[in-house]
């Protein structure tokens, strides 16, 4: 099973819609469960939904979503839960998929806070002020992340998360997009509050470094790579957590073009960066450059100490090979 995830950037744009202004209706069920809702951007790109009351690995009902042959289409179960502002809450579901070759890029569960009134609260803390001066900083949505999966094929979706102040109530959110013949089943979900996790303090490196050397024309782009890992180690030796290196780190000083030093990923370089987290116990965010096809692609990949990899494609960078 390939353990890439793709996760466009684009993501919170695309989920800025209403659940009230999806006008959703009920597909091979009679109702929707205990305040359940179902939902779509829009009417045309909408799967097909089912509740299913004797569903789910408990035997006690679960939401399915089931795509037809055709590209792009995305729906979700939506329900609103109270909430405290300020207080903890645990978002607990098991999900079972098929034919669904990028699960975390397909299958989300997302979590939304908002006032009485249905608005967006913000953040309970100061963001950095020299960007975007004036702009409101919004709480942005909850993504809980998958952790194990049982011999059956169900996989526990959950995490802990704290109520912003003003928030009284969360939109707890399960989807199915971009995944043609692709189908999701919910069960088992739950959203309650619970005692906050103990925190520990993180350590960030940034690396600001660009390679160097020898004539471009006697360098790879796994060469480049190489040279990052004296700075690695060094972060590693001072306890850093999470390393950052520059974007498109393959492709600098190399006098090559973008199509030229693009890679699949997985690929070399991400087989690489891969090893030495593994090593060092950290994570690793690397810029490189991703070929998939016929399509280039600006990328930021996180690699973990036991994943492989998840690769954030960034906005606007898909092109035909040779331009960027």
């Amino acid at each position: 099973m390939r353990k890439t995830i793709r996760l466009l950037l684009t993501i919170a744009s695309l989920f800025m819609f209403s659940i009230g202004a999806a006008t959703p209706k009920v597909d091979e069920a009679s109702s929707a469960p205990d305040g359940w809702k179902m939902a779509a951007p829009r009417t045309e790109i909408r799967p097909q939904f089912a509740y299913l009351p004797t569903g789910g690995r408990d035997g006690k009902g679960s939401l399915v979503i089931k795509a037809d042959d055709r590209e792009g289409l995305h729906g979700y179960w939506a329900k609103t839960f109270p909430v405290t502002g300020g207080k903890h809450y645990r978002f607990l579901a098991l999900r079972k998929i098929e034919n669904i070759a990028l699960p975390r890029r397909s299958v989300l569960a997302r979590v939304v806070w908002q006032d009485d009134s249905g608005n967006s609260v913000l953040h309970d803390t100061p963001v950095v002020s020299g960007y975007l001066k004036g702009y409101p900083p919004v709480a942005e949505p909850e993504y809980p992340t998958d952790k194990a999966t049982d011999g059956d094929g169900w996989t526990e979706v959950s995490d802990v998360y704290r109520a912003p102040l003003k928030a009284t109530r969360a939109i707890i959110e399960l989807h199915l997009q971009w995944a043609p013949r692709g189908k999701v089943e919910w069960g088992g979900v739950t959203f309650a509050e619970t005692q906050p996790e103990r925190g520990r303090m993180v350590r960030l490196a940034a690396v600001h470094y660009r390679p160097q050397g020898e004539h471009p024309s006697a360098r790879s782009p796994l060469d480049n790579c190489r040279q990052f890992a004296p700075l690695i180690a060094e972060a590693a030796r001072q306890r850093a957590d999470l390393i950052v290196l520059p974007e498109t780190l393959t492709y600098y000083g190399l006098r090559r073009s973008y199509a030229d030093v693009s890679e699949p990923i997985p690929g070399p370089s991400t087989d690489y960066f891969g090893e030495l987290a593994r090593k060092h116990n950290l994570y690793i965010v690397a810029g490189l450059i991703e070929r998939d096809r016929h399509l280039i692609y600006n990328v930021a990949v996180l690699l973990a100490p036991t994943l492989r990899e998840f690769t954030f494609r960034m906005v606007g960078m898909a092109t035909a090979a040779g331009s960027v």
